[in-house]
């Protein structure tokens, strides 16, 4: 088995994880500057202020990537860095910032592949009731539009957004990523405003970029009952497959809601504030999908939560830092379960990595065995995939560099680099060479 010629290998990152500058060079307050400067929210009191400082240090950051040897980069640009009131003036500091990003690439081989919105909304916006509010498609078609217009150009790769179901359930159901709300009727109705914008850009972005690639990045997680033979635990982990994964790919890819979901949700009033009837405007041609793959959950019922399941460790395994299972057959039954279920033409693995508690850098390199472990397992399993015809085109290790890690802040590393915060030296860990050489090991044989 080998993986195909054109398969693309790369690395990701987001704009607030990684570029710091705090409000410098133009850039507007976004709700992860408001959430992370609030008391309580982030672990240590961290925030993004300077993170890996990437404003600046760019172009050691894609020479670090040509080390590497990878073929593409996955980043994000930050709204409020282009449009810091969201919509109106344009800061053009910001623009020509992501335009050197993507020279550089250029000039080092290195394809971009452009996020357009990864959970920074302008703060300006959510004054004005963020997502909930349904000029928020509007608004956001009116950025992809500028964005495209300006990069399009040199950026052919485009996705509109990255994980809609951690910026709409986990930032206003959970309330633990911002904004920070806990109210039913607020995130699905954020959920059904990222969708509609999707829908709405995904054309936009064509019309601006004829030879784009456009498509969505999901974070898809497998589940299975913790009892596989108790009916309830079996409700329950279809319950969760219907919130995190079907809810989000059903109107992608059939212009509906899940049948399962629409009866379960609306006796609780979550979908009291939306017209579910709109949601075919969601389906629009794309070019590929993205999937986000870390881990596995095991569900069991539970009367605690209105959602009715909770998750149960599976003992047994390795887990990371975060107790996050290492459970790479998931990843396979995902890839299967969207390739029969679903049919997207091309399938990018945009996201997929671990943390784990490295140790400080020695003789010039961090030894991080379970990590290296972790790419290995995983990457077998995308080849596993492959071999069994699921049309996967590429695989981007998170994350390029460790980050600013959203409430986790600076405690929890996946960087294939390590980066002393206080100094901003990066250092490859042993998964970065192992990455690299695999990388190597697979063109030679493609």
């Amino acid at each position: 088995m080998t993986f195909p010629k054109d398969f693309v290998w790369g690395t990701a990152t987001s704009a607030y994880q990684i570029e710091g500058g705090g409000l410098d060079f133009g850039r507007g307050e976004c709700i992860w500057h408001r959430f992370s400067h609030t008391s309580g929210k982030v672990r240590n009191g961290d925030t993004g202020e300077v993170a890996c400082d990437h404003i600046h240090r760019y172009p050691q950051d894609v020479a670090m990537m040509s080390q590497l040897g990878i073929d593409g980069y996955r980043f994000s640009v930050s709204w409020p860095r282009v449009i810091p009131a969201g919509t109106g003036t344009i800061n053009q500091q910001g623009l020509d910032f992501y335009k050197r990003l993507i020279e550089k690439l250029h000039q080092a081989h290195i394809t971009p592949y452009l996020t357009l919105y990864h959970w920074d909304l302008p703060q300006a916006l959510q004054d004005q009731g963020g997502w909930e509010n349904p000029d928020s498609v509007h608004w956001y078609t009116e950025y992809a539009d500028l964005v495209s217009r300006e990069l399009g150009s040199e950026v052919r790769q485009w996705t509109t957004f990255n994980e809609p179901f951690v910026s709409s359930i986990v930032g206003n159901l959970f309330g633990v990523h911002a904004p920070g709300k806990q109210d039913p009727v607020a995130a699905f109705t954020v959920a059904h405003h990222l969708l509609l914008s999707h829908g709405s850009a995904v054309p936009i972005i064509r019309q601006n970029v004829p030879d784009a690639q456009v498509g969505i990045t999901l974070d898809l997680a497998y589940s299975r009952p913790y009892r596989p033979e108790n009916t309830d635990d079996q409700i329950a982990a279809r319950h969760f497959a219907i919130l995190h994964n079907n809810w989000f790919l059903d109107p992608v890819f059939r212009g509906v809601y899940p049948a399962d979901g629409i009866r379960w949700l609306e006796p609780l009033g979550a979908l009291s504030n939306i017209d579910i009837s709109e949601i075919g405007k969601a389906q629009v041609p794309i070019d590929f999908l993205g999937i986000n793959y870390y881990t596995r959950h095991l569900a069991k019922a539970t009367d605690a939560n209105p959602m009715g399941y909770e998750f149960v460790r599976a003992e047994g395994n390795e887990h990371t830092a975060l107790d996050w299972e290492v459970y790479p057959d998931g990843l396979l039954h995902t890839l299967l379960y969207v390739h029969n279920g679903y049919y997207p033409s091309k399938i990018f693995i945009t996201e997929n990595g671990c943390n784990y508690d490295d140790p400080k850098p020695a003789n010039g390199v961090v030894d991080d065995p379970k990590r290296v472990a972790y790419y290995r397992q995983h990457i077998d399993a995308v080849e596993k995939a492959i071999a069994l015809g699921v049309p996967v085109k590429g695989y981007f290790a998170w994350s390029l560099m460790d980050n600013f890690e959203w409430a986790e802040g600076y405690q929890s590393r996946f960087g294939l680099y390590y980066v002393d915060f206080a100094t901003q030296e990066r250092t490859p860990k042993k998964s970065a060479l192992y990455y690299h050489d695999r990388i190597s090991q697979e063109r030679a044989k493609a």
